[in-house]
């Protein structure tokens, strides 16, 4: 059950400065004030009263000064609220930041202490996030005379100083070190007896204050651009890849891929290595082809050169190129869709059977040619490029 509030009563202010001038409360009581309250008004000291009285002339200019302050008051106070919500939000603390210069943290010091004598002490660190044992350590400037922290350094051995920090970052940042990584760095400070500290202490450090190593990287001046195909059937890429299951038996993985659209256009999954799969495949993806004849960029492979391949390029239907041999490029392409297979998918199960790596490539390569969106070709899958029937995605994406 809430209590009922209590009335407060009100006197008038002549009367309590009756009291206290006389100090005599028999009047008071005898005109119903309270004994409680007549007592009270001898205790404290006597506060000044400004009155207005009604024929005073400056009347008019005293309301619009309060009125005034009232507005100011009020704008200050929603001032605050924001700025208390803001710190609020971004979690603010001196916790995690360092003043490092003693001119600003004497400052700071001043200003607390001014505002402590309106507000309390404890009131004015909780509302900048300041500890009182680290504001108290700040006053008694002559015991610890170092860099910002949250106690004095050195008051426990292992605790490092502000020159070893210093000495850390210069290393850190010094050219004649960035031949080094950041372990040997480590390792040369202990010899050379500069800072005794662990490789977990430099690392923090080090992202603690995002210290940058001077290796500006000078050659290559920009990454070197592989082969690129300027339409469907143009240049394919000829590999093959190994793949080992749990038992430790082997499994060849062969696949052809269109360098224009990056579609798979074959591919086939055996146990042993055979020399005349190279022809199969170039075979099976050149089916339906008529007037074109496209460049197979392979490797200098067995697989890749052999009677079975060499008859294939005399009937016409392909030209063979040897990568790194004819042309200065490698065959990354196709490279690069083995690394994908494997560690984006392959390697997600168990190996276990070839019935199951079969499997799992059918599945793959149905998915990537067929659902997979390409970044290089702004959100078409290989088979829209490589049948030309997605030219308007880019456009509805964007």
């Amino acid at each position: 059950m809430i209590a009922p509030k209590r009335n407060q009563r009100a006197y008038d202010h002549r009367l309590r400065q009756f009291v206290c001038s006389t100090g005599d409360t028999a009047h008071a009581l005898r005109i119903g004030v309270p004994r409680s309250t007549a007592c009270g008004w001898l205790r404290p000291r006597e506060q000044p009263v400004i009155s207005i009285l009604p024929n005073c002339q400056h009347l008019e200019s005293l309301e619009t000064e309060v009125v005034r302050l009232r507005l100011q008051v009020s704008k200050l106070r929603q001032l605050l609220r924001l700025l208390f919500l803001i710190l609020k939000i971004f979690g603010f603390s001196f916790q995690n930041c360092r003043i490092p210069s003693p001119v600003e943290k004497r400052r700071l010091i001043k200003q607390i202490n001014q505002s402590a004598s309106v507000i309390p002490l404890v009131r004015v660190l909780n509302a900048i996030g300041l500890s009182r044992s680290r504001f108290h350590a700040w006053n008694d400037a002559e015991a610890c005379e170092l860099a910002d922290r949250s106690s004095c350094p050195k008051s426990f051995p292992s605790q490092l100083t502000g020159t070893e920090v210093d000495t850390m970052r210069s290393m850190i940042t010094s050219p004649d070190y960035r031949h080094l990584s950041t372990g040997a760095i480590v390792r040369v400070a202990r010899k050379v007896g500069k800072v005794f500290a662990a490789p977990a202490t430099w690392y923090r450090l080090v992202r603690l204050h995002n210290w940058r190593r001077p290796r500006l990287r000078v050659h290559p001046t920009k990454p070197k651009l592989g082969i690129r195909a300027t339409m469907p059937n143009e240049i394919w890429h000829v590999d093959t890849s190994l793949l080992r299951l749990l038992d430790g038996s082997r499994v060849y993985m062969h696949a052809v891929i269109d360098n224009f659209s990056r579609r798979i256009l074959a591919w086939t999954v055996r146990e042993t290595f055979d020399t005349g799969v190279t022809a199969v495949l170039l075979r099976e993806a050149a089916k339906g082809l008529t007037d074109t004849r496209p460049n197979a960029v392979m490797d200098s492979g067995i697989e890749n050169i052999n009677a079975s391949v060499n008859e294939l390029i005399e009937s016409g239907i392909i030209k063979r190129v040897l990568a790194q041999v004819d042309v200065t490029n490698s065959n990354s392409m196709i490279e690069s869709w083995w690394r994908a297979l494997k560690h984006q998918w392959l390697f997600l199960h168990s190996l276990d059977t070839i019935e199951t790596v079969r499997k799992l490539v059918t599945f793959y390569v149905e998915q990537h040619n067929t659902h997979v969106p390409h970044y290089a070709f702004k959100g078409q899958t290989p088979d829209e490029m490589f049948s030309g029937t997605g030219t308007d995605v880019p456009d509805q994406l964007r």
